[in-house]
């Protein structure tokens, strides 16, 4: 496919899709040394880039196979996507869903109108189930990456971040099966080849890396992230092949530094994002100086449970050094935990929670260990307190 694709995609979604904003993060420009700009995927309709690929696909569907209907297989955003497309178009639309997906994109492709078939705990595992219902029913598999009209909708993304920024220098992208880093590298590539590319994966889900260097999709033996939207354990076909002729580099983070990620960009850029849509913010303050600016970072989806965005906060507090959990060893007599606690107190570090535990066999007959959990207000403050209690006499570590 070329960028000839992604532009009649263009023309097909005038009207259909946002031109969503380019925010700029002065916050992450520090850190960089120069412009970073975030294209909000987050604002798009169904909260993600999502409803390009899909409504692209489904709309150069015949007569004959729109009558059949559309089947897909997603954890939540491409599900939406797929389900307000076929809306649009007045097409039947069937989603495969895993088992546990995130309750808010259950009800937002419910409301879209499609039906929902709940199967396994991934996406690889719906797409077998899809396929099946594919094959049954001659309903149409709408693929949430493996297709060039998918990617070549993705890819719109690309030519909207060349129109709001034209000196962009790297362009950083969320990635799990790769639609979206590929339509973008498409896009871009072919007008500005300069501009480098790169993709972003979560830690417990990184399918490209060894694909790159084994030269062909490689399927991963298990997955583990809260990055849901981003766990594809097999590249696709379509994408991979662009993937490794046109990106530049693939990134790797932790769930500790997609946590921080979604937590900064609600604090300081007032966006809520999903923990996937944070992957390539996460790369970036990662490693800031080795992103060449003006950086355009792609925030690629908004749509979060709100327990899981609960967790979330509080993983990523806890990972930049806002809450942190102290265990004590101190006399079991009274008066320690007063003690204790006035410590914390003259370092101004916030109690959350006490509890006392003696029946550890490691504790000496006349010890207790308390476990404290305090706010902090970051790194530096929470070493200020650790040096304060050890400077007091207190044996305390930090979990």
């Amino acid at each position: 496919m070329t960028v000839a694709d992604v532009r009649a995609a263009q023309e097909l979604l005038r009207g259909v899709s946002r031109v969503t904003p380019l925010r700029s993060a002065r916050w992450l420009s520090e850190k960089v040394g120069g412009p970073v700009d975030l294209k909000c995927e987050n604002l798009q309709r169904a909260g993600s880039f999502k409803i390009r690929g899909a409504y692209n696909r489904i709309a150069r569907l015949s007569d004959a196979e729109r009558a059949r209907g559309v089947v897909a297989a997603s954890a939540g955003n491409h599900a939406q996507g797929v389900a307000l497309a076929a809306k649009m178009l007045g097409v039947t639309a069937t989603v495969f869903m895993p088992t546990g997906a995130p309750i808010p994109k259950v009800s937002a492709t419910r409301g879209y109108g499609a039906h929902i078939e709940f199967v396994g705990t991934t996406i690889d595992e719906c797409l077998v189930a899809a396929r099946a219902f594919e094959a049954e029913t001659g309903a149409v598999l709408i693929h949430p990456f493996d297709h060039p009209d998918i990617v070549a909708g993705q890819g719109t993304v690309g030519l909207e971040i060349l129109a709001q920024r034209p000196d962009v220098k790297t362009i950083v992208v969320c990635t799990g099966g790769g639609g979206l880093l590929a339509g973008i590298a498409v896009a871009v590539k072919a007008i500005r080849p300069d501009v480098r590319i790169v993709g972003v994966q979560a830690a417990g889900a990184a399918a490209y890396p060894n694909s790159l260097a084994q030269g062909h999709p490689v399927q991963l033996a298990s997955m583990s992230t809260m990055a849901d939207g981003i766990a594809v354990g097999l590249p696709g076909d379509v994408p991979f092949a662009l993937v490794q002729h046109l990106v530049d580099d693939i990134r790797v983070v932790d769930d500790g530094a997609l946590a921080r990620a979604l937590v900064l960009t609600l604090e300081r850029s007032k966006l809520v994002v999903e923990p996937a849509g944070a992957a390539a913010l996460a790369a970036v303050l990662d490693d800031p100086t080795s992103f060449e600016a003006p950086v355009v970072v792609v925030v690629s989806g908004g749509n979060v449970d709100p327990l899981l965005l609960l967790r979330v906060i509080r993983h990523g507090l806890a990972a930049g050094g806002r809450y942190s959990t102290l265990r004590f060893r101190v006399p079991d007599r009274p008066g320690s935990l007063a003690g204790m606690l006035a410590a914390l107190a003259a370092v101004d570090a916030n109690v959350l929670e006490v509890e006392h535990a003696r029946l550890d066999p490691q504790l000496l007959i006349d010890e207790v260990e308390i476990v404290v959990q305090v706010e902090t207000k970051g790194p530096a403050h929470r070493d200020e307190v650790l040096a304060r209690l050890h400077a007091d006499g207190y044996h305390v570590t930090v979990r």
